[in-house]
C-alpha cells in the first residue's frame, strides 16, 4: 500500500486518530483462532516487556543534565539528533537492558515511549526555572503587576502563557516550599519521574514486526500483523509468532485515508486500537474571511453563537438573531459527581490518617469507587465536548461561515462569585471542547480562531459603549448580570449579554483577521492582541428595516366572528337528583388562579424574563429548562443562507 497521499489544489493534509477495538487474531503458522481474552493475555506480555524498559530508561536519565542533552538537539559530535526520538535516544547511547528475548523493535518502542517523555519535560523545566528565578519575595499567592510582568519576562514564551499555568506552577512550587522549608532547585526535585503508559507504538517499527493494509475488496476492514510472544518471558526468537488481527474500520475514517500503525492498548482485558490515518481537507485560510461564526461561552448557556457578514464598505451586520446550547441538566449532574468524589476522596484521606489495618479493605473499597466515578465524569465530559462542538460545527455549516471565533478564556480563574458558582466555572470543559471543534472544522476547511475576550461582554455591539447590566428586561432598574442595556441614545440597544457577546467575538474576529497567528507547535490560529484602531471599526451596523405594505386603518379590524365557546363553563353546574354535582367538561373554572400554567411541551424556548419568586417553583428551574432532556440546542435553521450537506462525525480523537 502506497504511504504517499495524493493532494489536490486547495488542499492539505490532516492526521486524526479513530478507536477501534480488536476482537481476535488468527496465529499466522498454524491458523489457530486466538479469542480476545487469549490476545489480550498476549499483547500484555508485550507491554510489561515495553513499559519495564522504558520505565528504567526514565528513570535513568530523570535528571537536568540529561533533559538538556536532548533538548539541546544536537549529540556529542555536534550533529543534529535525529526527529524519532528513538533514534535520538540511540544516537546518544541511551540503551535499556530487556529482561527477555526481545528483538531490536521492541527496544525501539520502549526507546520512543521513552524519548517522548524526556523530551516533554523541557517545558514545564523552562516554566518552573523561569518561577524560579523570578520568586517573589511576599506571598507567591497575592503577586502585584510587576511581578507578573518579572515573572512572564523570566519563562520563555511567558508574554503568551495563560495565567492559569503559570499560578499552578506557583502554587505547586509553594507547597514545596511549606513542605521542604526550601525552595526546590528544579523541576527534577519537584515532581518524580513519571509513570509509564501500558502501550505499545507500533509506529516506532518497521515490517519486520508490524504492518497493516487495508482490505481491496471492503474499504472498510484492515489486517493488522503483529509479532507477539508465546510466553511472558521468551527465552528464543521461536516464542515469538505472527498474528493477523482483522479490525473493522469506524465510518470517521473515509475511504481514501492512508493507514498508519497503530498504538494498542488493553482495557478492562479488551485490546484497543488508536488507529491514526491521513486524508486530504480542504486548506483552511487564516484572513479574507466575509462570513463569521461568533461564540460565546457560558454556564448553563454552555455556548451562544451567531453569524455575521463583513461587507466590501467594511460594515458588519449580523446574519439572523444567533442560537444557543444549553447543557444545564448535564452540568448539574457533572456537579454532583464532583461533590460526590470529593466526598470519596475525605473518607479516603480520613483512613489514610487513622494508619488503622482494619479500614484497609475499606479503604480499597473507595479507592474502586473513586475510579469509578472518575470514569463517569471523564465520559460525561467527552460527550459533551464533542456534542458541543458538533453543534457550533453546524452552525457555521449552515451558515456558510468559513471561520469560528471564540473567547480565548485559558486564563480565566473564577472568582468572586461564590464557592458553589466559582467551582463550576472552573470545571468547565472548554479546552476539550476547543479541541474538538478543531478537529471537526478541520474536515469542511472552517478556520478556528481564539481572539482576546477583554470587553466582549462589556461594551456594546452596535456602538462600543459600556453596557448596563440588570436583571431582566422586566425588571430594568434592579441591577443584575444577564441583561444588557446600552445607555447611549443613539443606540438604546438591549438584549441577552451573551447574544451581544458573540457579536462583538465575531465583529472583532473579522477586524482583526489580518493580526491572525498560527502556533507552530500546535497549528492553532489565534489573535493574540487588540488594536484599537481595528476594534474601532468592529462594531455591528444596524440592518435597515425593508418598507412594509401600507397598514393604515381603512376598515373594521375586529374579526366579523361569533363570539367563540369558552373551554370552561363560567356558571356553577347543576345539581343532580342523586346529590352529587354535575361535572364540567374540563374541570373547575379557574377562579383564583395565581401561577401561571404549565407548559403544553417540554421543549421551552430560551427566555431571559426573570422566574418568579413567588408561588410554586419547578425544581428544574434551577437547573434550567428540562433536567430530564439533558441539552437543549437551537437548531441550524437559517432563511437566507442555505444548509450545505456534510457528512456527520460524532465521535472519534484527536492525533
Amino acid at each position: 500500500m502506497s504511504r504517499k497521499l495524493p493532494l489536490g489544489e486547495g488542499e492539505t493534509s490532516r492526521t486524526a486518530c479513530a478507536r477501534t477495538p480488536i476482537r481476535l487474531g488468527v496465529e499466522e503458522k498454524t491458523g489457530e483462532i486466538i479469542p480476545a481474552p487469549a490476545l489480550a493475555e498476549r499483547i500484555g506480555w508485550c507491554l510489561d516487556l515495553v513499559s519495564g524498559m522504558a520505565g528504567r530508561l526514565i528513570a535513568e536519565h530523570w535528571n537536568t543534565a540529561d533533559m538538556n542533552t536532548l533538548a539541546s538537539g544536537q549529540d556529542a559530535g555536534g550533529r543534529k539528533l535525529p526527529s524519532n526520538a528513538w533514534m535520538a535516544l540511540r544516537r546518544l547511547g541511551w540503551t535499556a537492558a530487556a529482561p527477555a528475548k526481545v528483538n531490536d523493535r521492541i527496544v525501539r518502542m520502549a526507546q520512543e515511549q521513552a524519548g517522548r517523555a524526556l523530551w516533554s519535560v523541557k517545558w514545564r523545566a523552562d516554566v518552573v526555572s523561569g518561577a524560579l528565578a523570578a520568586w517573589p519575595v511576599g506571598d507567591p499567592k497575592k503577586l502585584t503587576a510587576h511581578e507578573w510582568e518579572a515573572l512572564r519576562a523570566a519563562i520563555p514564551g511567558g508574554q503568551h502563557l495563560p495565567s492559569s499555568v503559570i499560578r499552578s506552577r506557583t502554587r505547586q512550587i509553594a507547597a514545596f516550599e511549606r513542605k521542604n522549608g526550601r525552595l526546590p532547585a528544579d523541576v527534577f526535585e519537584l515532581e518524580p519521574a513519571p509513570r509509564v503508559a501500558r502501550m505499545l507504538l507500533l509506529a516506532a517499527c518497521d515490517g519486520q514486526q508490524a504492518t497493516i493494509e487495508r482490505s481491496e475488496t471492503d474499504p472498510a476492514k484492515a489486517l493488522l500483523r503483529l509479532q507477539l510472544p508465546a510466553r511472558p518471558d521468551p527465552q528464543t526468537y521461536q516464542d515469538w509468532t505472527w498474528v493477523a488481527c482483522p479490525i473493522a474500520l469506524p465510518p470517521t475514517i473515509p475511504a481514501n485515508a492512508v493507514l498508519h500503525l497503530p498504538t494498542l492498548r488493553t482495557v478492562d482485558g479488551k485490546v484497543r486500537a488508536d488507529l491514526a490515518h491521513t486524508h486530504p481537507v480542504p486548506k483552511a485560510q487564516r484572513t479574507g474571511h466575509t462570513v463569521a461564526l461568533g461564540v460565546d461561552w457560558g454556564l448553563n448557556t454552555l455556548l451562544t453563537a451567531g453569524a455575521t457578514r463583513l461587507h466590501a464598505d467594511g460594515t458588519i451586520t449580523t446574519l439572523g438573531s444567533g442560537a444557543q446550547f444549553r447543557a444545564a441538566g448535564v452540568l448539574a449532574k457533572h456537579d454532583r459527581l464532583r461533590r460526590t468524589s470529593e466526598r470519596l476522596h475525605a473518607k479516603t484521606d480520613q483512613y489514610g490518617r487513622l494508619a488503622d489495618p482494619a479500614l484497609e479493605p475499606k479503604t480499597a473499597v473507595l479507592t474502586q469507587e473513586i475510579r469509578h466515578v472518575s470514569d463517569r465524569r471523564a465520559n460525561l465530559n467527552d460527550a459533551l465536548a464533542w456534542s458541543a462542538a458538533r453543534w457550533s460545527v453546524d452552525q457555521a455549516i449552515a451558515t456558510g461561515a468559513s471561520v469560528i471565533y471564540l473567547e480565548d478564556l485559558r486564563s480565566m480563574e473564577a472568582g468572586h462569585m461564590g464557592r458553589t458558582h466559582n467551582t463550576r466555572l472552573s470545571q468547565t470543559v472548554r479546552g476539550k471542547i476547543a479541541d474538538r471543534m478543531r478537529h471537526l472544522a478541520a474536515k469542511t476547511g472552517i478556520a478556528v480562531v481564539t481572539v482576546p475576550p477583554r470587553n466582549t461582554s462589556k461594551h456594546c455591539p452596535h456602538c462600543l459603549t459600556p453596557l448596563r447590566h440588570r436583571k431582566a428586561p422586566d425588571r430594568p432598574t434592579t441591577s443584575g448580570w444577564k441583561w444588557a442595556i446600552c445607555p447611549n441614545p443613539q443606540c438604546r440597544w438591549q438584549g441577552d449579554r451573551d447574544h451581544g457577546a458573540w457579536r462583538r467575538i465575531a465583529a472583532r474576529g473579522l477586524a482583526h483577521q489580518a493580526k491572525t497567528v498560527t502556533d507552530r507547535a500546535t497549528g492553532a490560529m489565534t489573535i493574540r492582541t487588540v488594536v484599537d484602531a481595528m476594534e474601532t471599526k468592529a462594531v455591528i451596523t444596524a440592518t435597515p428595516k425593508t418598507s412594509r405594505t401600507d397598514r393604515s386603518k381603512t376598515g373594521p379590524t375586529q374579526p366579523r366572528t361569533n363570539r367563540l365557546t369558552p373551554r370552561r363553563r363560567e356558571v356553577p353546574s347543576p345539581a343532580r337528583p342523586t346529590g352529587r354535582a354535575g361535572q364540567r367538561p374540563e374541570g373547575h373554572a379557574p377562579t383564583d388562579r395565581t401561577r401561571l400554567p404549565r407548559a403544553a411541551h417540554r421543549h421551552q424556548s430560551v427566555t431571559t424574563i426573570s422566574t418568579p419568586t413567588t408561588g410554586h417553583r419547578p425544581r428544574g428551574a434551577a437547573l434550567g429548562a428540562g433536567f430530564h432532556l439533558h441539552t437543549h440546542a437551537t437548531p441550524p435553521r437559517w432563511e437566507t443562507i442555505q444548509p450545505i450537506p456534510q457528512p456527520q462525525d460524532h465521535t472519534g480523537s484527536l492525533s
